[in-house]
């Protein structure tokens, strides 16, 4: 069992949050430096991360984010702030944080990465085999999907590989000569905190990543698809800095049918369904 628990630290004055798995469940180590490979993008304007104390495969001890109101204002800012944290970029398709390699659940292997030597050409190839495949395989096995099931992902994987999909990254991924984003890998609204603390320029925090490189826009459809507060002003945020590509909009459903498949691993029931939905609009 994963638990968390806020501590103050009397020395510094620094409130932490500690989270424990006693289990061998889930990769912390992976997580902390998932936090620090994002954070190295704060001094170029990135987005504030939860700073790493410890770190363990037991114990996680990172800073408290005091959570705050979302505000118009907040959400411009994390906008803009968020696409200077992907244009920090990753070295290949897949590929995890520098200085760690592995999965960040170590149950399922859920959340895998891409070693270099095994790293895609393209993202069309790394989303289908590395995510959307990968996930589907599972529920195969288990006897969640059947073959008529199996064969809708089959079919999009294959538009995935042939480069249907493909599309150029934001704008200042671009202008750096970068072609995979660094990405937080699991940014539903709960892993972007509202930071009441004055100091944060950024308007907000990260938490809880699941770090990886990828295509910027699947962060953003993630936000999306769990719903988040004044996303409209986070995406004017975003594209005040780094302008999305042309379609970006009809490709917010292809991105979130990863994130849904894994929704299917975890929970089952009407994720199930809402994947393939979403899945057969892309055929």
């Amino acid at each position: 069992m994963i638990q968390s628990r806020e501590t103050d630290r009397e020395e510094d004055a620094v409130q932490t949050f500690t989270k424990t798995d006693r289990g061998g469940r889930a990769s912390l180590e992976g997580e902390a430096a998932a936090l620090r490979w994002l954070a190295e993008a704060e001094a170029d304007g990135g987005l504030h991360v939860a700073v790493v104390v410890s770190a363990s495969s037991t114990e996680l001890v990172e800073e408290r984010i005091a959570a705050g109101r979302a505000t118009v204002d907040a959400a411009r800012r994390a906008g803009a702030a968020l696409a200077h944290t992907h244009a920090a970029g990753a070295p290949w398709w897949g590929s995890p944080p520098s200085g760690w390699s592995g999965d960040y659940r170590l149950d399922h292997s859920l959340t895998p990465t891409v070693n270099e030597g095994d790293a895609p050409s393209t993202w069309g190839v790394f989303y289908a085999e590395h995510r959307v495949m990968n996930y589907v395989r599972t529920l195969r096995d288990e006897g969640s999907y059947g073959s008529s099931e199996v064969a809708v992902f089959e079919r999009l994987a294959s538009r995935l590989v042939a480069g249907s999909f493909d599309a150029p990254q934001p704008t200042l991924l671009q202008e750096r000569g970068l072609e995979v984003a660094r990405l937080h890998g699991d940014l539903w609204a709960g892993n972007l905190l509202w930071d009441s603390n004055p100091n944060n320029v950024t308007g907000a925090a990260l938490i809880d990543p699941m770090a990886v490189g990828g295509h910027a826009e699947t962060d953003l459809a993630m936000l999306d698809l769990f719903g988040c507060s004044h996303l409209d002003e986070l995406l004017r945020g975003y594209e005040s800095e780094s302008k999305l590509a042309d379609g970006w909009r009809e490709r917010v459903g292809l991105h979130q049918v990863a994130p849904l498949l894994l929704h299917c691993v975890l929970f089952g029931g009407h994720y199930l369904g809402a994947a393939l939905q979403v899945a057969r609009r892309y055929l």
